[in-house]
């Protein structure tokens, strides 16, 4: 069973709030490269999208940020969570297949105001720099237009530089900053009290 620490003293991460007005114009959906597909929301893929978050997350910041993004427990946990919802948008939960291989994942979900919130975008290390990345988030708000959601939000982590351009780049404007705690902690990766 292997046993990973964590410093004994707390961290905290800069996040900021973004939000965009889906009643402007968006841009349109780019078109996927050549063997690449996407592949639409279905229960069945569950495990699909927690395999692919768990390889986006697991070595990044992200993953330190929010643990249960670190091990595939937990972001199957997570996945669960995110499709039981009552504001789940299975049209703003998306896949992008290479081949057979799952490369890229979003879900959306409405929040209690009725804003669209982009959750857990994300690209494998393998395949980044294709700009798969702003295809599925274009993919998600466009969903969400469809289901008639006005405003999209998101979070995400402030030395993100990339994703932080890809977003504004969209039209995301910052609306806060907070900070997020991550405490110390000694814990076993198998054990599933651990995921948050």
């Amino acid at each position: 069973m292997a046993t990973t620490s964590i410093p004994n003293q707390a961290t905290y991460y800069k996040r900021y709030r973004m939000e965009l007005d889906l009643v402007a114009p968006l841009p349109a959906v780019p078109s996927l490269p050549a063997g690449f597909a996407w592949i639409p929301w279905e229960e069945r893929l569950i495990d699909a999208h927690a395999d692919v978050k768990c390889q986006c997350f697991k070595d990044e910041l992200d993953g330190i940020v929010f643990p249960n993004l670190s091990n595939r427990a937990g972001c199957e946990r997570l996945m669960r969570d995110i499709c039981e919802r009552s504001g789940f948008r299975p049209q703003a939960t998306w896949l992008i297949a290479h081949n057979e291989i799952y490369v890229a994942t979003v879900q959306g979900v409405a929040d209690r105001v009725g804003n669209g919130s982009i959750q857990n975008l994300g690209v494998i290390p393998a395949y980044r720099g294709q700009h798969l990345g702003l295809a599925i988030l274009l993919q998600a708000l466009h969903g969400f237009r469809l289901t008639g959601l006005a405003k999209a939000t998101l979070e995400v982590t402030a030395q993100n530089e990339n994703a932080i351009r890809m977003y504004r780049q969209v039209g995301f404007r910052f609306r806060k900053s907070y900070y997020r705690m991550v405490e110390p902690a000694t814990y076993r990766i198998s054990d599933p009290a651990w995921v948050l």
